[in-house]
């Protein structure tokens, strides 16, 4: 595959994963899930995803923001489409949290559900720039992790 083939792939790649809250409910998902599935994204069947099917996942998201069909995406439409997933975020957020189950977090039940989940996503990130796994994170390791953030 050449680079520019590598890039429209990859580029359909994130907006597929991006289109995934508005393909999760057309497939009768929740709304606001997180992903779309592979089986979702694989059209044909096949097993296997092209750069098509991304793609066409891709259209599939912004005929679904474009609300009035002009083929067009109006800062109304993004807005929309951006409160709705802000929404869909704090009624996840809510069900996960809300443990005396009042449809409100207070500090407290915050505080509890993210106990420990601060230090595990520490730990990844930690792992992940120690590049040797010598415990430590030398300017060297540093700098890579820099770049490549900026890369991403």
């Amino acid at each position: 595959m050449t680079h520019a083939g590598k890039i429209i792939v990859g580029a359909g790649l994130v907006l597929a994963i991006a289109a995934s809250p508005i393909l999760a409910k057309e497939a009768g998902g929740k709304s606001g899930e997180v992903h779309a599935s592979f089986e979702q994204l694989d059209t044909n069947g096949d097993g296997q995803l092209t750069p098509e099917e991304l793609q066409n996942r891709a259209a599939m998201r912004f005929a679904a923001m474009d609300t009035n069909a002009d083929g067009l995406l109006s800062k109304a439409e993004i807005e929309a489409a951006g409160r709705e997933r802000a929404a869909n975020r704090a009624e996840r957020m809510i069900e996960r949290m809300d443990a005396n189950g009042d449809g409100q977090l207070s500090m407290d039940e915050m505080k509890e559900a993210r106990a420990g989940r601060s230090e595990k996503r520490a730990k990844r990130m930690f792992d992940r720039v120690d590049a040797n796994d010598d415990g430590v994170i030398s300017q060297t390791e540093f700098e890579a992790a820099k770049k490549r953030r900026r890369v991403n």
